[in-house]
């Protein structure tokens, strides 16, 4: 990746980013593309990836000596998209000390005694520092607009469910990321895409491969049949949420190998743009490191 020109990453990451979300189609969009990459290219792409994660490392050191730019990154995806092994890869070489995880579950009790944002909110990552959801906020236009039923859990008043709950809901998450990004964060949204089939395919190696056992939950066969409800809810709401300052990129789930390198790609772009760089060492600060220096020497 670091051979490649800013103009190849950004041609080539053109046609997952969405920036505006208003003539988004999610049916236009094919779980197995590879951009025109075969499997030949699967070698490459290891080599590139690897790549991609040493600038990655390199830019995290100079976000966290900078301190002025957080960093959030959102990834949405079905269960066996590839979520969790996404993150390990192309996050492998970076410093866990400049990385955040939150993984958002079900609300708990005290959460559901909160609003929605509240539990995202608290996982914001400081400045100087990455912050990776694995899942958000975005749950509340997604799994609950599917399960309308989990509504009644969280304890809002009768008036305020009305039918226009989720528009309203997709405008304080479009206000909520504007905020970010007016504060510093740079924030990235990945819905990595897996097709039904695909999905199926995963389900069924959970169930075959011993050391995969115990990632499987009967659950996630009986959400199956709420797939294309779901696909419904994330079109919708990456049409109202995609914006310059927030991109959505779509990322084609399908083979692994090119969902880590759309990913890293859209990271190492985005950072890039940041201008990061180590702080300058005024002349006082000289000043005191030559002196520290002498007096070490003279030690």
């Amino acid at each position: 990746m670091a051979q490649i020109s800013h103009k190849q990453l950004r041609k080539f990451l053109a046609p997952y980013k969405i920036t505006a979300g208003k003539k988004f189609r999610l049916d236009e969009f094919d779980p197995a593309d590879t951009g025109g990459l075969g499997s030949e290219f699967k070698g490459n792409a290891k080599e590139l990836l690897a790549k991609g994660v040493d600038w990655l490392a390199d830019a995290q050191s100079k976000l966290y000596a900078q301190n002025q730019w957080g960093v959030l990154l959102v990834f949405q995806a079905m269960d066996a998209a590839g979520k969790d092994s996404t993150i390990k890869h192309v996050m492998s070489g970076v410093n866990p000390q400049g990385v955040q995880v939150t993984s958002f579950k079900a609300p708990s009790a005290e959460e559901l005694d909160h609003d929605y944002l509240w539990r995202c909110i608290k996982a914001l990552p400081e400045r100087g520092r990455i912050g990776i959801f694995n899942r958000s906020y975005y749950e509340e236009v997604l799994v609950v607009r599917v399960h309308p039923e989990f509504l009644a859990g969280q304890q809002l008043p009768r008036s305020l469910l009305t039918k226009n709950i989720w528009k309203q809901r997709f405008e304080e998450i479009a206000g909520f990321e504007r905020y970010l990004a007016s504060n510093g964060y740079l924030v990235l949204k990945f819905f990595l895409h897996v097709s039904e089939q695909e999905q199926k395919k995963r389900f069924l190696e959970r169930l075959d491969q011993p050391d995969k056992n115990w990632k499987f939950s009967a659950a996630d066969v009986k959400e199956r049949q709420f797939f294309k409800d779901y696909m419904k809810a994330y079109e919708d709401a990456i049409r109202h949420t995609a914006a310059p300052h927030a991109p959505w990129f779509v990322v084609p789930a399908d083979n692994k190998w090119f969902t880590r390198l759309v990913v890293a790609g859209a990271i190492v772009d985005a950072m890039d743009g940041l201008d990061l760089h180590y702080p300058k060492v005024g002349a006082r600060q000289r000043a005191e490191l030559d002196k520290a220096r002498q007096l070490l020497q003279s030690q």
